[in-house]
C-alpha cells in the first residue's frame, strides 16, 4: 500500500473518529454551557469594546478528540490484534523486527477492515442523518453508538460484563441497556483474554523447536552454546513455509466473523 493510499485511507474514517469522540462529547454537549473568555479588542476611544470567547462545547470537543487513541483500543479490535503481534514477535525471539511502528501500522489497517461493516452502518444510520439536517447532533451520536455496541456486546463474555455490573453495583434487564461505562472495560477485558488465548497457541510450535534444538546442542555436549541463537532462524524459515503472517492476519479477521 502506496502513502497516498493509506493517507486516503485514513481521511475517509476521519468522520468515523468524530463520531467516536462525539459519543464521550454528548453529555457536555446537551448543556447549555457559558463562554470563556479568549481576549477583548479595544479598537480606540469612544469605541466599544469586543470580547471574543471559546465556549465550553468547543473546548469539551477538543478534549474528547484527545481521547481517540483510547477510544480505538477500548472499543475496536485493535487491542487483540496487537496482543497477538506483540506474542508473536516474542516467540520468534525477535526483539525488535518487525519495528513497533510496523506491528501498529499492520494492527491500525487490520482494525479498520475489521472494523469496516460497522464503521459503514454507523455512517448510514448516525452521520450521514446528521449532515443531511434530519436528525441533531445528539441524536446523530446516540444512533451512531449502537452499531458500535452491538460489535461490542457480540465479543463481551458474559461472566466479564457481569463481574464489572457487580462492581458497579448496577443491574440491566437485556444486553442491550448495558451503560458504556459498564460495556467498555468489559470487553477489553474479554479482548485481553481471547489475544492470551491466541497467543499460547502460537507459542507451542516455536517453543517445541526451542526444545528440540536444546536437546540436539546439550546431546552434543554444546551447552554453553544459547540454543535460542541456533533455533532462530530455523523458526523463521517455519513461519515464513506455513505463511504465517497470512495465517495470523486470516484467523485474527475469522475471531470476529469476517
Amino acid at each position: 500500500m502506496t502513502d497516498s493510499m493509506m493517507v486516503a485511507a485514513l481521511k475517509r474514517h476521519i468522520p468515523f473518529l468524530v463520531v467516536l469522540a462525539g459519543m464521550f462529547w454528548a453529555p457536555l454537549a446537551a448543556a447549555d454551557l457559558p463562554g470563556i473568555p479568549a481576549f477583548t479588542v479595544q479598537p480606540g476611544e469612544g469605541e466599544g469594546v469586543e470580547e471574543y470567547s471559546v465556549t465550553l462545547q468547543i473546548l469539551a470537543l477538543m478534549t474528547a478528540l484527545t481521547f481517540l487513541p483510547a477510544m480505538l483500543m477500548m472499543m475496536t479490535s485493535f487491542t487483540r490484534i496487537i496482543v497477538v503481534f506483540a506474542i508473536l514477535r516474542q516467540a520468534l525471539g525477535l526483539q525488535a523486527t518487525p519495528s513497533n511502528q510496523i506491528l501498529l501500522g499492520l494492527a491500525l489497517f487490520l482494525s479498520i477492515f475489521i472494523m469496516k461493516p460497522v464503521l459503514e452502518e454507523a455512517n448510514r444510520v448516525g452521520l450521514q442523518p446528521y449532515l443531511q439536517e434530519e436528525v441533531t447532533s445528539l441524536e446523530a451520536v446516540e444512533l451512531a453508538s449502537k452499531p458500535f455496541k452491538e460489535f461490542m456486546l457480540g465479543q463481551t463474555r458474559e461472566d466479564d460484563l457481569a463481574l464489572f455490573m457487580r462492581i458497579a453495583d448496577v443491574q440491566y434487564d437485556t444486553a442491550q441497556d448495558v451503560s458504556f461505562w459498564i460495556l467498555m472495560p468489559a470487553f477489553v477485558t474479554s479482548e485481553l483474554k481471547t489475544a492470551f488465548q491466541i497467543g499460547f497457541i502460537l507459542f507451542i510450535p516455536f517453543l517445541i523447536l526451542d526444545m528440540v534444538v536444546a536437546s540436539v546442542l546439550m546431546a552434543m555436549g554444546m551447552m554453553m552454546l544459547s540454543p535460542i541463537i541456533i533455533s532462530l532462524p530455523f523458526k523463521i524459515m517455519l513461519f515464513v513455509l506455513v505463511d504465517g503472517w497470512a495465517l495470523i492476519m486470516g484467523t485474527l479477521a475469522a475471531s470476529y466473523g469476517i
